[in-house]
């Protein structure tokens, strides 16, 4: 009798937070329509998630790659997955071949190596260019994936310039686990945003942030991030 209950709970919690995010975004002078919200479904069911989606929720994000293979293909096809965990080059072919064709966005890649494994496997399977955002350590933790903030560019013109089968769409980091130093890396991660920009000849907007979880979102909205990852419980 406790799942009903869970999986409601799942479903109000986003619902609240959407909210917020809405709220953030209108007092950031930002159209809420135009924030990205990435429902973080990893460890939950295949149940619970499909609870969010019959809700009307569209974008979830795993993890981990066993995770999303597995359950990608027992959920509509209409979802739009996005993989945010850190990305072994050895897992990539597995990630993309392997179940998840709809797989809209890789926002962790954060070293050549796996840009060019990406993008020689979207080829030879002929799929359209997957979305990528760079992955960007901007707290300097040694636990953290995520490329150092002084190359990102470098990394980004790579994706942009070299790699024909990925399509270069923004900057991705995860602030501290406290909360305390976000406001400190969320600002980091907008600064090189502008380096990016003029590295690659392109307009602010075509470069979106991913930056935010259930505890810091609020903030990451307030400094203009139009991809926000909230926990979907």
């Amino acid at each position: 009798m406790a799942a009903p209950a869970l999986e409601g709970a799942a479903v109000t919690a986003l619902r609240s937070v959407m909210l917020r995010v809405r709220q953030g975004a209108e007092r950031a002078g930002t159209r809420p329509e135009l924030i990205r919200v990435v429902a973080v479904s990893k460890t939950k069911s295949v149940s619970l998630i499909r609870q969010v989606y019959d809700a009307g929720h569209r974008c979830f994000g795993e993890n981990y790659v066993q995770e999303i293979v597995d359950k990608a293909p027992q959920l509509p096809e209409d979802i739009e997955w996005h993989f945010i965990g850190h990305l072994q080059s050895n897992k990539v072919s597995f990630l993309y071949a392997a179940g998840v064709p709809n797989l809209s966005a890789v926002q962790s890649v954060d070293n050549e190596k796996v840009a060019n494994i990406l993008d020689r496997v979207v080829s030879s399977l002929g799929r359209n260019p997957l979305k990528v955002f760079v992955q960007v350590n901007t707290s300097g933790e040694a636990s953290k994936s995520g490329i150092n903030p002084s190359v990102c560019a470098s990394l980004a013109e790579h994706v942009k310039l070299r790699c024909p089968n990925l399509v270069f769409s923004g900057l991705m980091t995860i602030g501290m686990p406290d909360y305390t130093s976000t406001p400190e890396n969320f600002r980091t991660l907008s600064n090189c945003r502008l380096e990016v920009c003029q590295a690659l000849g392109i307009a602010v907007d075509q470069c979106e942030l991913s930056m935010g979880m259930s505890g810091d979102f609020e903030q990451a909205v307030m400094l203009l991030s139009f991809v926000v990852r909230l926990d979907s419980n």
